[in-house]
């Protein structure tokens, strides 16, 4: 089991028994390590102890996030997560792939991918000359190789590391506000473009809903089609989906897994807390 692996297993019991606050050695001794080593790979992972870690994944956290009339701004003060390296700082630029690429299905598409860990298990990027057109969690390498091609059935693709891809990993590793811009390429309809370039100005730290990013890609009613746009992101994590959760403060389902959702918005939290 790895770390990762134990972390999930680690939130997926803080999720179910959140209201009874569990300490240390009960978590610990879910993942089968002694308190003291689970205290030093949680805090090595997160940046943050396992109590910390836990205030973020609450569902109190989250409504509180969400009171009504609270700027994201706001919600990041109030919460201390005013720190200044923050995903949405970089430049990224969304650049759709051209009508009659997005019709043929990639036809002339060359696509250079390649297989890669994250603080969240393995993950498989793929790239065009322009920019990163695809990025998704690999629990099954066979199965995400799969999943890119049926994504574009004509490209030519070819199994390789490329600039684009590493400059887009670094996210996971280097400091936010050194990062050189990240391009991606993408296939998408107008309207699924316009959801996933709002989702980017969600602040790390930050959470959203989504009546919030409907109203914010300018039509307050399509808040299913906007659910159902947030759920096609083809860049994991690149593009935040992870950081839209019910009105509920409920954090919600993710094309990914649930869990690693709820890891990945602790693991923001505790990056962001840890700067200030």
């Amino acid at each position: 089991m790895t770390d990762y692996e134990r972390i999930e297993r680690a939130i997926h019991y803080l999720q179910e028994n959140f209201t009874r606050q569990p300490d240390l050695d009960e978590v610990a001794k879910q993942v089968h390590v002694s308190p003291y080593h689970f205290q030093r790979m949680f805090k090595e992972w997160a940046g943050v102890s396992p109590k910390k870690f836990l205030q973020y994944i609450s569902a109190e956290h989250a409504k509180t996030l969400l009171k009504q009339n609270m700027s994201l701004s706001d919600v990041s003060y109030e919460t201390g997560l005013s720190g200044t390296s923050r995903l949405h700082d970089l430049f990224i630029s969304i650049e759709g792939m051209t009508p009659g690429e997005y019709k043929n299905g990639g036809e002339q598409l060359h696509i250079n991918y390649s297989y890669a860990e994250s603080p969240f298990g393995n993950i498989i990027v793929a790239s065009t000359t322009k920019g990163i057109c695809h990025l998704a969690f690999a629990d099954d390498e066979k199965l995400a190789l799969e999943e890119l091609k049926r994504l574009f059935p004509k490209a030519t693709f070819r199994q390789v590391v490329d600039t684009i891809q590493q400059n887009a990993l670094f996210i996971f590793t280097q400091d936010w506000k050194n990062l050189a811009a990240i391009k991606l390429h993408l296939k998408g309809t107008a309207f699924q473009l316009k959801v996933w370039e709002t989702l980017l100005k969600i602040p790390l730290g930050g959470l959203s809903t989504y009546s919030s990013i409907a109203a914010a890609a300018g039509n307050e009613k399509a808040s299913r089609a906007v659910g159902t746009a947030v759920g096609d992101n083809p860049v994991a994590f690149l593009i935040p989906c992870h950081r839209v959760i019910k009105s509920t403060g409920s954090i919600g389902q993710y094309h990914w897994g649930s869990n690693r959702k709820t890891a990945i918005i602790g693991w923001e939290s505790a990056k962001v807390f840890a700067e200030n």
